[in-house]
């Protein structure tokens, strides 16, 4: 049991590093917890400047310990103002749209 919560904890800091190193690149950055079934929790991080990315932790336990460690400020949904801080460019753009508007397909 001791292994298992040493292991939980080296996952939560090593993805706060990550949340830190995103925070820094972007101007700081604000999250949101997504569960995603058996893959685990999606914690998706939108940055100052608009920039915007995610990572995945094993469960809502280590998702949540690992935001609280790197100092996240976390919303619970991903709407509104949150969402409209999210800034796409032309790449974002054409994979949305997909193959309906000409835009790259996924193979």
């Amino acid at each position: 049991m001791a292994d298992t919560t040493k292991h939980a904890e080296r996952t939560a800091a090593k993805l706060a590093k990550q949340i830190q190193a995103f925070a820094r690149k972007h101007g700081g950055a604000e999250g949101q917890l997504a569960y995603i079934g058996q893959a685990g929790t999606r914690i998706v991080l939108v940055g100052a400047d608009g920039g915007w990315g995610d990572l995945v932790a094993p469960n809502q336990e280590i998702a949540q310990g690992a935001a609280e460690k790197a100092g996240l400020t976390l919303h619970e949904s991903f709407d509104g103002e949150f969402a409209a801080k999210v800034r796409t460019g032309p790449y974002e753009w054409s994979r949305m749209a997909g193959i309906q508007l000409g835009g790259p397909s996924d193979k």
